[in-house]
């Protein structure tokens, strides 16, 4: 068994260490921010300022896939997340009967449990104070790494990170868990390595987002489905804990006209023209308008032309790639991750580490490389197809991944069993290549979604929206 270290103590970085510490090994998360104040959800959301995470108080919502894997590793983080107000809640089961058929075996494969940012990392914080084998270690960052003898010529081989600037922490393994903005490239390079292969653009959206709370705990009823699109903007609407939710408007950062969006006025007059969703904002708000931009869709890989860049290394979740998060898929994918981490110690241990850097990086391009490039290219397509739409333009790529993409969120809308399609892409419970491959679904697919609207939801014409949130 090895000694790991695990820098960042966010949601991926301590669900790592507890995964690695369960399978016997000794593992330290070092976390720069202080642990949360003591106290229910509203304690946590109120006191707790995680500078280290600037999403920290945006929307946030844990899809059903992550909340399956969750309770067959770690089944505490659920049971504690239920414990501070975390919500049970259903991708389908909330939809109106009509769009569902009614209940259905299997549907429970959508249920899911959720809650703020502050509350979920509370959960999972909780839980890794009781895993044996696992040191965390808060208010305390890695400034640097350690090398010792070169694994292959040339490649500096890792054996610890430095703690302000001198302490030592020595380590088989370290395990970059620092999120989106991981500085492990600058770190590499001051240790002689070469950086990573890194691709890095603005995901162009802008989000500007609310919550709310209800006097009575209950969440307001889904009319649609949580992440609805319309003719120039997409809306976010999420349950959380404890009686509240989040509401988004996203637009592109291109969409100058819709900038007024940062004042509250503009926003509630924008959100009261679209019927599916106006009801969400009927209630007491919690913040002000919250804008988060200059999201960055960023991949990171450690493997170059096929050789290493470095050895004793490795980086999972956000740190390694991370996209445009409306889609919601980022805890997910890094519990996934975090997983294949854990199975590949079984077979490879950090006494190999050529052969694990190698194998990590096949490993990661197989099982959670494919949920990043779809991501990808549906956020790519999206954002055009806005920039299209407020031109008055429409847009037509001509991607037969695209179109089917498109038709299935059409047809989900008219037909109950493409619904259980579409919802279990979106829960990422199945791939497209999933769906399709159900019998007579791809027809289905083709022939309701060709008859139904573009938009499944009404909402208002780009001048009504402009007039109505323009002073």
């Amino acid at each position: 068994m090895a000694q790991i270290v695990v820098m960042g103590g966010g949601l991926n970085g301590l669900t790592a260490g507890m995964l690695l510490a369960r399978d016997g090994h000794q593992v330290t998360v070092l976390e720069r921010d202080v642990a949360g104040p003591r106290g229910r959800a509203g304690d946590l959301w109120q006191r707790w300022d995680r500078r280290g995470v600037n999403q920290f108080r945006q929307l946030h919502f844990m899809l059903p896939r992550w909340r399956a894997e969750m309770e067959r590793e770690l089944p505490g983080v659920i049971s504690g997340l239920e414990d501070l107000g975390g919500v049970r809640t259903s991708m389908l089961g909330a939809l109106p009967d009509e769009m569902t058929g009614g209940k259905r075996d299997g549907d429970e494969r959508f249920e899911t449990v959720t809650g703020r940012r502050p509350v979920l990392e509370a959960a999972v914080a909780h839980a890794a104070k009781r895993t044996d084998g696992l040191t965390v270690c808060r208010g305390v960052a890695a400034t640097g790494l350690v090398t010792g003898s070169e694994s292959m010529a040339g490649v500096p081989h890792v054996t610890g990170v430095t703690v302000g600037g001198a302490t030592v922490v020595h380590a088989d393994l370290v395990v970059d868990a620092t999120g989106r903005r991981s500085p492990v490239s600058g770190m590499l390079t001051a240790v002689g390595a070469r950086r990573p292969d890194e691709e890095k653009e603005d995901c162009g959206f802008v989000y500007y987002a609310r919550h709310f709370r209800s006097a009575d705990g209950s969440c307001p009823p889904a009319r649609e489905r949580l992440l609805q699109h319309f003719e120039g903007v997409s809306i976010l609407t999420l349950p959380c804990d404890s009686g509240t939710w989040g509401v988004a408007l996203v637009t592109s950062a291109r969409d100058k006209g819709l900038r007024a969006l940062r004042a509250v006025p503009a926003w509630e007059a924008a959100l009261s023209l679209f019927p599916s969703v106006a009801h969400w904002g009927d209630a007491q708000p919690i913040t002000g308008v919250q804008v988060i931009a200059a999201i960055e869709d960023r991949h990171r890989r450690h493997v170059v032309d096929g050789e290493p860049v470095v050895t004793g290394l490795v980086a999972v979740g956000d740190a390694w790639a991370c996209t445009n998060p409306s889609l919601g898929r980022g805890a997910a994918i890094g519990l996934l991750h975090a997983c294949a981490l854990r199975d590949l110690l079984r077979e490879v241990g950090p006494d190999e580490p050529e052969r694990l850097a190698r194998r990590f990086d096949e490993v990661t391009q197989t099982t959670v490389g494919p949920f990043y490039r779809a991501t990808l290219e549906f956020d790519r397509h999206r954002l055009a197809e806005i920039n299209a739409e407020i031109t008055g333009q429409a847009y037509e790529p001509g991607d037969p991944a695209w179109d089917f993409s498109k038709a299935l969120y059409a047809a989900a809308a008219c037909d109950p069993d493409v619904l259980r399609a579409y919802t279990s892409v979106a829960a990422l419970t199945a791939t497209p290549a999933d769906v399709l491959a159900e019998p007579g679904m791809l027809d289905k697919v083709i022939t309701v979604g060709s008859a139904a609207p573009r938009y499944s939801a009404p909402g208002p014409a780009r001048a009504e929206l402009l007039a109505a949130v323009v002073p």
